[in-house]
């Protein structure tokens, strides 16, 4: 579906809040293959020990069931507009009644999920008083039947493939994804545009060669056979070094290394690594967000986007879904008020300035860029990410109009600044946007006094007029890499050619 995705006037695909609705109008056909659970939820109120035990008296107020596991990315997927086919196997018990019902309901076809009678389906109950998990219970079969052996079903598994734009397996060790079904799915690799593999132990698919894996921190370090750092500025220069023998060992072409609290690690063959930044939430609203960030991955994929902008798109549907309580999903319309959030996000000069006191009191490291930002390209995005590695929070001034137009020319800017800032805040790396109308920034870098300066490596610090500013406050200025062939004035040039 690479050629069919809606572009800007200016050729590329950005973060705004309509890309979402495009997306979805799209609607690319993705089979998810996996493990699927039933998840329950029991909530009430506790104030009060049972006698047996020290254990609290749960009085449950309500019961909430959702489909889990590779269920839950299915249905993320067809909320975000996908037409989705689930492949798996259930028992003809009351649970996959309920589990199929609830696939329906989300508009997940479950024609090509079997129910077995010899087959218990897999059930994940947790207790829940006064929005505190008290206990979780899994029932169901630990050791299931392959896909093989349930008849007919490997053979329409197969069929289905060639008729779809994705396939996501989802395979967390049951054993439904066991046995030969590797064996019988290689000779049909070839016909998936766009495999995605979301697996506890991935080194099992490389043969297959997938697009793309998503292993979370503890399965990327299962693959390397090292433990990964808990710093997560030490996990992304580990992950860089070793993203060789990652990407050897899975067989994909690029890896999504979620890191929960702390975002994820794009590793795209040899190009610059990109980190993500995640809205943190508490423990206990983060049931199923691995599955959404797969699910916001695979639709970009389909749809062509660049790695790094569905990985970005992924972050924000992640972001959604850690907000919310128990399993939870983010629809297109989700996802286009997350990234909308940016439309407003432009801060004065007074409040960044507050706001920039209060980070610096609790000890964040600020680090401040500048510039226009008119056509944002893959150079811009690198260096925008490399910026925030350098400190705790970035802070991004964009050039006015009419400052674009004095440095640029008078056919400049292409994209008005409500249009630049809302881009630059899709980025997960970005923190706070605000708008200058000088020439330079050394005004707003006096009185933001941050501790970095980071420019990028197109410039030459010599010849920037605020490094004087900075120097003179205590302030380190920092020329970052510079990725060539990456320039928007040559961008735009390209574009008016055609």
């Amino acid at each position: 579906m690479t050629d069919t995705m809606p572009l800007r006037q200016d050729g590329l695909p950005e973060l705004t809040a309509d890309l979402p609705a495009r997306l979805a109008e799209l609607a690319p056909r993705v089979l998810v293959v996996g493990d699927v659970i039933l998840d329950e939820w029991l909530s009430g109120s506790a104030d009060r020990l049972c006698r047996e035990a020290p254990a609290p008296v749960v009085a449950v107020a309500q019961r909430r069931v959702a489909p889990g596991g590779a269920a839950n990315t299915a249905v993320n997927l067809a909320a975000l507009g996908a037409r989705v086919r689930m492949v798996s196997a259930v028992g003809a018990d009351d649970a996959g009644t309920e589990l199929l019902a609830a696939l329906r309901q989300s508009g997940v076809d479950t024609e090509l999920v079997a129910v077995e009678p010899d087959r218990r389906t897999t059930t994940k109950s947790r207790v829940v008083a006064d929005d505190q998990v008290l206990v979780r219970l899994d029932d169901g079969d630990r050791d299931q039947a392959p896909l093989t052996a349930v008849p007919a079903a490997i053979d329409r598994f197969l069929a289905a493939c060639a008729e779809a734009d994705a396939v996501v397996l989802c395979d967390y060790g049951t054993g439904l994804l066991s046995g030969d079904v590797l064996e019988r799915l290689l000779p049909t690799r070839e016909r998936i545009p766009l495999l995605v593999v979301d697996a506890h132990h991935p080194r099992r698919w490389a043969r297959l060669r997938p697009d793309i894996v998503t292993p979370n921190a503890e399965e990327a370090a299962t693959v390397l056979d090292t433990p990964i750092p808990r710093s997560a500025a030490e996990q992304l220069t580990f992950l860089d070094e070793n993203r060789a023998q990652l990407l050897e060992r899975t067989g994909a072409r690029a890896a999504a290394v979620t890191l929960d609290r702390d975002g994820a690690v794009l590793l795209d063959g040899d190009r610059p690594v990109h980190r993500t930044w995640a809205r943190p939430a508490p423990d206990n609203h983060t049931a199923g967000a691995g599955d959404t960030f797969c699910a916001a991955l695979t639709v970009a994929r389909c749809a062509g986007l660049p790695a790094v902008v569905a990985v970005e798109l992924a972050q924000a549907a992640a972001d959604v879904v850690v907000h919310r309580p128990e399993t939870a999903v983010c629809s297109a319309t989700d996802l286009a008020e997350r990234l909308g959030l940016g439309l407003g996000s432009v801060l004065d000069h007074d409040r960044l300035a507050e706001i920039v006191a209060e980070h610096r009191a609790a000890g964040r490291r600020i680090v401040f860029t500048n510039g226009c930002f008119d056509v944002l390209h893959p150079g811009h995005v690198n260096y925008l990410n490399e910026a925030k590695r350098l400190g705790d929070v970035l802070v991004v001034a964009v050039n006015s109009d009419a400052g674009v137009a004095r440095l640029k020319g008078p056919d400049r800017p292409v994209n008005g600044v409500a249009d630049r800032a809302a881009v630059l805040a899709g980025l997960s790396c970005v923190d706070h946007l605000t708008v200058f109308d000088e020439d330079t920034p050394a005004a707003l870098l006096a009185r933001l006094r941050p501790e970095i300066y980071a420019k990028g490596g197109d410039h030459r610090e010599e010849l920037l007029s605020e490094a004087a500013v900075v120097r003179e406050y205590g302030g380190r200025v920092r020329i970052l890499s510079y990725l060539p062939d990456r320039s928007t004035s040559a961008l735009i040039d390209r574009i008016r050619g055609r």
